[in-house]
């Protein structure tokens, strides 16, 4: 048995998803060194006692700017129209502070529920200017201790019919934005928004990542412009798609056909199910279909896709604590998956929005960056079914948080 003397940290007996046996993880440098069924160091251990061991959650789409504003709404909460034009009268009186401040609150509840990687879209335009992008920059750099954070700006309410709002994307593009988003839907022109904003990805050679087809009308969509531009440009694997709601009421053979369409395109797809649950067919008193698009299906035809947060606590979804799997297991339940199906749809919060996210130093695997989350449960289709709590969290081998277990406290015989 090799002798392993330059680690840092090991974690025993951990339950890794896809590995048959508990295995023993070994740290050095902030990096995973070595995976072994038993390692023979010295170094400091944490036995992991059987629990499931995860690289991290990986939130692939959320709006920290408009994050928890119930306080503040003033409105009876209505369908995506409704949430739109609530947020648009808020977010002028928005400051850099005030987007930190209730920013900072959705990742430390996050960074506690598990997650290490994370896609935020933020609204540029001119009501919003660049305040919300400079304070969640801000966001960015304190929170790197435990979170690695992406930037997507987007115009949430138009492009060609919002004048000044292009400027303003593409100077959050030369000042940090990671990549660029749409909003199609909310456009006048959607077309031309599409065809634009591919331009401008093209320009400063970032991804894309669209808000698209939020509705439950399937007889028209946008979603065919994106793959023809996507193909037009060559940016396939560089251009997501969320919500995309219609695909939620089309037969298993035409989610079969779009399926392989858009994994010949290389575009990837996100589910909001607690947004999509919550606005979607606000207006039918009964019989409501769900929204939900089952994103499980579409992996099978080729499409990299993810579960995600959204919204937190404001007029597109009044609840979340930023639980990416609660949100697996609210997917789980929307779309009926069954047992065999639990770790396909833990995949759908770690490894595939990993990939759907290009990040090429996500896993456990050697040489990887330590981020590690321990899960209290046996294993990985437990830790789905039950919610299990994450029990601690590192980020590169180092304790980012920790949550005791609940002691039970019976009464004496």
């Amino acid at each position: 048995m090799p002798t392993h003397n330059a680690l840092d940290l090991v974690f025993r007996q951990a339950v890794i998803p896809g590995r048959d046996e508990p295995l023993d993880i070994g740290v050095s440098a902030g990096r995973i060194a070595t995976i072994a069924p038993r390692l023979v160091c010295d170094a400091p251990a944490i036995d992991v006692a059987g629990r499931t061991v995860i690289a991290g959650f990986v939130d692939s789409h959320v709006h920290l700017d408009k994050a928890c504003l119930l306080d503040r709404c003033g409105h009876v909460h209505g369908g995506l129209g409704d949430a739109i034009a609530a947020v648009a009268a808020m977010k002028r009186a928005f400051t850099e502070a005030d987007v930190y401040k209730r920013g900072a609150r959705v990742i430390e509840k996050a960074i506690a529920k598990g997650t290490t990687r994370m896609r935020t879209h933020v609204e540029v335009d001119p009501r919003a200017g660049l305040r919300s992008f400079t304070a969640v920059k801000a966001l960015k750099a304190d929170y790197a201790w435990a979170l690695d954070l992406s930037i997507c700006v987007f115009p949430q309410e138009g492009l060609t019919n919002d004048p000044g709002a292009e400027e303003l994307l593409i100077e959050a593009l030369r000042n940090g934005a990671d990549l660029l988003g749409g909003c199609p839907y909310t456009d006048t022109d959607p077309a031309a928004q599409i065809d634009r904003l591919f331009e401008l990805a093209q320009e400063f050679d970032v991804d894309l990542d669209f808000h698209l087809d939020f509705d439950l009308d399937p007889s028209w969509m946008h979603l065919e412009e994106v793959c023809r531009q996507t193909e037009r440009h060559g940016w396939g694997g560089r251009v997501a798609i969320g919500h995309v709601t219609k695909l939620s009421m089309v037969t298993p053979e035409a989610l079969a056909s779009i399926g392989c369409r858009l994994a010949e395109a290389g575009i990837a797809l996100t589910v909001l199910p607690a947004t999509d649950l919550y606005l979607t067919a606000r207006e039918l008193t009964h019989a409501k279909p769900r929204g939900v698009t089952p994103a499980h299906l579409l992996v099978d035809q080729g499409v990299i896709c993810s579960v995600a947060t959204n919204n937190v606590l404001n007029p597109f979804t009044p609840f979340g604590d930023a639980s990416l799997l609660r949100m697996a297991n609210l997917y789980a339940n929307v779309v009926q998956c069954e047992p065999p199906l639990f770790e396909r749809c833990l995949d759908l919060v770690t490894s595939l929005p990993a990939r759907l996210m290009r990040l090429d130093d996500y896993g456990i695997a050697p040489g990887n960056p330590a981020d590690l989350i321990v899960l209290d449960a046996p294993t990985p289709a437990d830790a789905l079914a039950e919610i299990a709590e994450p029990v601690m969290g590192f980020k590169h081998g180092r304790l980012s948080f920790e949550r005791p277990s609940a002691r039970l406290h019976a009464l004496a015989r």
